[in-house]
């Protein structure tokens, strides 16, 4: 499979999430903005993905899917026994899609564009950081007696979690009022699978 990809955005997680699972990838970079290419040949990424943002996920058979989201969970499915997902149907995978929501929404939405592009102005920024601070309180909150937050071992929505509150330190968000949270972001950052997939990312 190949992942269309940029350096310090979303699709971090999907990476993650492919190393975790040991999958074969090609790594395809990205440069977004008003004319986004891809690196390796100049072409236009928006002939793949009209909307002209990563992550795209392109499968074996040509394939092509979008949608950060929606790429974590087809790929935790591709091997239920790893435990990257809890199993369709169940509670659980409804409480994971209601955090996966959360994070896309909640926190996702609020640091990027508000924190990202200085045109919004300070006031907006300002209000930005009030919002992902309330939000990063309830993490915090969810981290008072777990590691991760589904179950007891990593999965897709700590992928993404991380991906995105790793933005802080760019955005200038203080954490130092979530330790459980700094931590976790430490536990996340040590794994093998970010590890390498922020190697490989730099090697692209």
């Amino acid at each position: 499979m190949k992942l269309y990809f940029t350096p310090g955005t979303c699709s971090l997680a999907p990476h993650i999430v492919i190393r975790e699972l040991g999958l074969p990838l090609e790594l395809r970079r990205v440069r977004i903005g008003p004319n986004p290419t891809v690196v390796a040949d100049g072409s236009d990424f928006r002939a793949l993905n009209p909307l002209g943002y990563v992550p795209l996920l392109e499968l074996d058979d040509g394939r092509l899917l979008g949608e950060g989201v929606a790429i974590l969970q087809y790929l935790a499915d591709l091997d239920p026994a790893t435990s990257l997902a809890p199993a369709a149907g169940t509670f659980e995978r409804i409480e994971l899609q209601g955090w996966l929501t959360f994070i896309s929404s909640e926190l996702h939405k609020s640091f990027s564009p508000w924190l990202f592009h200085p045109e919004y102005g300070e006031q907006a920024a300002a209000v930005a950081r009030e919002r992902i601070a309330s939000r990063l309180a309830v993490v915090e909150r969810r981290l008072e007696e777990r590691d991760w937050l589904l179950g007891t071992g990593f999965g897709v929505a700590d992928a993404y979690l991380f991906t995105v509150v790793d933005w802080s330190r760019a955005a200038k968000v203080p954490l130092e009022a979530f330790p459980r949270l700094i931590a976790y972001l430490e536990r996340v950052r040590a794994r093998a699978s970010v590890v390498e997939a922020l190697r490989h990312e730099r090697a692209v």
